[in-house]
């Protein structure tokens, strides 16, 4: 492993300690090196100190000359704290080695450029798979105005994801189910349906794994079903997605502190492209689905899925259980859904397989 490459795998460590609590904002990790000395720094969240402001502030004087490896290009804009390009430029850094170009309309490469103009050495491109892999959220929602949505699903060696009677507590082990926990912490938001939700009455919030944050909840119910007495509603921050204009219910549900989005297609159910866009306003960067088939089956329909989170444990649920997908009726196999997966291990006896559509970013 050359230099670069070993800085910057130490950068993307950095960067990944911010997975629960950076949103909105991308993950970034920050090393300065000069005469052997190596300073650390990361973004924890938004707000508060960017990676490279931090690792600057142990620099001290130390900065100047320096060589510095950051897994996003340095912003050059002020937002909630000040450009991080010119921090490097006063601090007189001689060389900066970036993992990725900010896909952020307001940074896109003028960053880098402001540092070029001062005479510094710029490097881009180190790592940026990995990098990229560490937003893949960010990069969503800046390059197609909607997050990265992460459909996660438990189900038997059949893929059957309930029996008949829809009874499915529980299918996998108690580890999966930790492992699941943690894909929620990472999540900007977590999304179900109402079928789901009139079963199972699930909290959707984050409990086996230490957190600061907990995600956004978002219920798609086109009619305005939810009970008075769901236990979501008590839990945290909740956005109802609903084609129901009643206005009796939408108040109700806002006294309690409920926010409801009316955002009907043309066929009475909830169109799902708009919630998309309506969680990318609100700086949503990834989405965790965790529903039944009919919202999985929905948001394929409508080019909303990006990813499967599929837990697979040793057990048959039988013919008649429940599927994962409606996709209709399929006669050739041209027609099939093709999926690249990307990650296969094993969580306790369960497997976990990780897999995306083939149409990647910016195709869909």
């Amino acid at each position: 492993m050359n230099e670069e490459t070993r800085f910057m795998t130490r950068a993307l460590q950095l960067a990944e300690k911010g997975l629960y609590t950076t949103t909105p904002n991308p993950r970034v990790g920050c090393v300065i090196v000069r005469d052997g000395r190596v300073v650390e720094g990361w973004h924890e969240r938004a707000g508060e100190a960017h990676a490279e402001a931090m690792a600057l502030e142990k620099a001290g004087r130390d900065a100047k000359g320096a060589t510095v490896y950051v897994t996003l290009e340095p912003c050059s804009h002020e937002g909630r704290t000040p450009p991080c390009a010119q921090a490097l430029v006063s601090a007189g850094v001689e060389r900066v080695v970036a993992a990725m170009q900010d896909p952020n309309p307001l940074v896109a490469g003028a960053g880098l450029q402001r540092l070029r103009n001062a005479g510094i050495g710029v490097e881009c491109g180190v790592m940026e798979t990995e990098a990229r892999e560490l937003n893949i959220g960010y990069v969503s929602r800046m390059t197609r105005g909607r997050p990265w949505m992460r459909v996660k699903i438990a189900a038997g060696l059949d893929g059957k994801t309930a029996l008949e009677n829809g009874e499915s507590q529980w299918i996998t082990s108690p580890q999966a189910r930790r492992d699941a926990h943690r894909w929620r912490a990472r999540s900007c938001a977590i999304m179900t349906g109402i079928g789901t939700l009139t079963h199972d009455d699930p909290r959707l919030n984050v409990r086996e794994v230490e957190t600061t944050r907990q995600p956004l909840r978002v219920v798609v119910d086109s009619r305005l079903r939810m009970p008075d007495n769901a236990r979501i509603i008590d839990g945290g921050r909740l956005i109802v997605a609903t084609a129901s204009d009643n206005e009796t219910k939408i108040n109700k549900f806002a006294e309690r502190g409920v926010e409801v989005l009316v955002l009907p297609n043309g066929q009475g159910k909830v169109d799902l492209g708009k919630v998309a866009a309506e969680l990318a306003e609100r700086g949503i960067n990834e989405v965790l689905v965790e529903a039944g088939i009919n919202l999985h089956s929905a948001l394929l329909c409508a080019g909303a899925v990006d990813e499967l989170l599929l837990y697979f444990a040793p057990k048959l649920l039988g013919d008649r259980g429940r599927g994962m997908f409606d996709l209709g009726p399929l006669n050739d196999m041209d027609e099939v859904l093709a999926l690249n997966v990307s990650d296969l291990r094993r969580i306790g006896p369960d497997m976990r397989l990780l897999a995306r559509l083939e149409t990647a970013i910016g195709q869909n």
